[in-house]
């Protein structure tokens, strides 16, 4: 099994920025893709961000230019660095990461941006 802790959510105002981590830890063999979603209250949960094993980016327009995802393959930890946060963005933030054939999810961390 693999477990997903994720931390760096709160409360900012619009303009402001916030990095949330994630780490995993566990039965890790080799991790694929680690990647963020979000979850906007009485919404579906969608795809913001991914980095592959190699460090290739890709993101969701409405984050582009302000989002930035990377990883640390030593501590098996994924991050987002968010900057110029709108209300928009407010959600919960759930990392995803893949071993093997394997999808494994986190808790989830609140961002909440007020106007």
């Amino acid at each position: 099994q693999v477990q997903l802790v994720e931390s760096g959510g709160g409360l900012v105002q619009a303009g402001g920025s916030l990095r949330l981590s994630c780490a995993a830890s566990g039965s890790i063999s080799s991790i694929s893709t680690m990647a963020w979603y979000r979850q906007a209250p009485g919404r579906e949960r969608t795809w913001a961000a991914i980095i592959t094993s190699g460090g290739i980016s890709n993101y969701v327009d409405s984050v582009k230019g302000r989002f930035t995802i990377s990883r640390d393959n030593a501590k098996n930890t994924v991050y987002l660095q968010m900057n110029s946060l709108k209300p928009e963005d407010t959600a919960i933030y759930i990392c995803q990461v893949r071993v093997g054939l394997q999808v494994y999810w986190g808790q989830g961390t609140q961002v909440t941006v007020s106007s």
